[in-house]
């Protein structure tokens, strides 16, 4: 018999009231026994009990609740991820795959939709300039005449040509806020009263570009260089002398050379400040015309053009004393070059112009989008200002009579605003200074003397 079996077969009851008495001796105990060694062989041929609790036990423990729980936790994390990159992988296939169709064509003058972005961020602000502005210059129909120019024209004219006495050619500025530049402007060269103009003279325009401010690039105002037409050749004389003194025109070469120098910081305030200096037969009579983009005020324009000034006088000064400490470094042993006269910006009758010019434009009030400024610098460097206003007509707006602001005689003031746009690293308008640039390259093209008007 083994060893199993005469473990079941000892006594493991014993009665309470007799323990000395044998128990195996009692039929319930015998009974008892035959059980438990049937029930104990039983489990020995089901083999280990297993560890989880059995179909018939209707209890949880504690430790399987909580297993449970985050089962169901990390289920459901499962789920969401799931349904997240579902979400990114499908307008993907809708995409590429959906074929969308086209918006019905919009009406005129109706803002485009931008499908989501309006849904997002609503409709843009129409701050455009209208269809019409488009369509009219100064009171005239806008039209394309014979050699496909851009005119205007009165709005009785039947086949109104680009020569015709009462038609202004007109330049494409890239904006649809002020969207024609004329080719050429007259502008009054003697006065006899403040407002009174005795006679005028045609000015062709250079170059033309837009000023942005702010990095979302907002659009400011189109300002264009314009020429006295009559100087045009002596200006064209200065450029070719820069590049090569003995040229009467500039080979491809020396057009690359010019152009870079034209848009070097360095080089091109000395090319600017040379032209800039001379006078008599040598000056060149020349005007900037700026068009708001938008509506604004005197005060704004004045702001921007006293900053920018400011830095280019202080650069200056900068570069004084600079060169001073190098000399003073060498114990002046050599004669260094001056890049200014010493205090050229520091003596009290400079101050006295910047407040000429900062006057010229106080207390002036609005300037609507479409008016129009201009600054003059005339051969002895004076520098004026006139002023165009936008007329409301029964019809349609109208430019009004121009009004002269008044003068700055100290040709500083007026050598400086023109640098602003021409010469240095940072200038007002880079679009504008490189449509100026492109202008000077044409203009060289062709030998002194036989300069015809061009317009870029």
């Amino acid at each position: 018999m083994s060893f199993i079996r005469l473990a079941a077969r000892r006594p493991t009851l014993r009665c309470p009231h007799n323990p000395t008495a044998p128990l195996r001796s009692s039929p319930q105990f015998r009974q008892t026994a035959r059980y438990a060694r049937s029930d104990f062989e039983a489990a020995l041929r089901q083999g280990p009990r297993p560890k989880g609790p059995r179909k018939d036990e209707d209890f949880v423990s504690v430790h399987r609740e909580e297993a449970m729980r985050r089962a169901a936790k990390i289920k459901k994390q499962n789920w969401l991820a799931l349904g997240a990159a579902l979400s990114m992988i499908a307008p993907i296939f809708l995409v590429r795959l959906w074929d969308v169709p086209l918006p019905p064509p919009e009406k005129e003058g109706e803002t485009p939709r931008r499908g989501v972005v309006d849904m997002i961020l609503g409709p843009p602000t129409k701050t455009d300039a209208p269809r019409k502005a488009a369509e009219a210059f100064q009171g005239k129909k806008v039209v394309i005449a014979a050699g496909d120019k851009v005119i205007a024209a009165p709005a009785d004219s039947d086949n109104p040509q680009a020569s015709d006495p009462d038609a202004i050619e007109l330049v494409e500025t890239g904006t649809s806020y002020v969207p024609y530049f004329p080719r050429t402007i007259r502008l009054p060269t003697d006065r006899a009263g403040p407002e009174a103009i005795a006679s005028d003279a045609e000015y062709t325009l250079l170059g033309l570009g837009i000023r942005k401010v702010s990095f979302l690039r907002v659009q400011v105002y189109v300002v264009g260089l314009y020429v006295k037409t009559a100087d045009l050749s002596t200006l064209q004389n200065h450029l070719i002398n820069t590049v090569n003194p003995s040229a009467s025109a500039l080979i491809p070469g020396e057009k690359n050379d010019l152009r870079e120098s034209l848009l070097d910081p360095e080089k091109s305030n000395k090319i600017w400040e040379s032209i800039l200096s001379r006078d008599g037969t040598g000056g060149v009579d020349m005007a900037f015309r700026v068009v708001p983009c938008r509506g604004t005020d005197f005060k704004h324009l004045q702001d921007g053009w006293m900053r920018g000034i400011a830095s280019r006088t202080d650069e200056v000064r900068r570069k004084q004393a600079e060169l001073i400490r190098q000399q003073a470094t060498e114990n002046k042993s050599i004669s260094l070059p001056k890049p200014v006269e010493e205090g050229e910006f520091s003596d009290e009758s400079f101050g006295l112009a910047m407040k000429e010019f900062k006057n010229l434009f106080q207390g002036k009030g609005k300037a609507p989008k479409g008016s129009v400024i201009i600054l003059t610098r005339n051969k002895s460097g004076t520098l004026g200002a006139l002023y165009q206003p936008i007329v409301k007509g029964e019809k349609q707006e109208q430019m009004g009579k121009s009004s002269w602001l008044g003068e700055v005689k100290d040709e500083r003031v007026g050598r400086l605003v023109w640098l602003l746009y021409l010469g240095g690293e940072n200038v007002s308008s880079e679009p504008a200074r490189r449509s100026i640039v492109d202008g000077c390259i044409d203009i060289v093209e062709r030998p002194v003397g036989t300069l015809e008007t061009m317009v870029h």
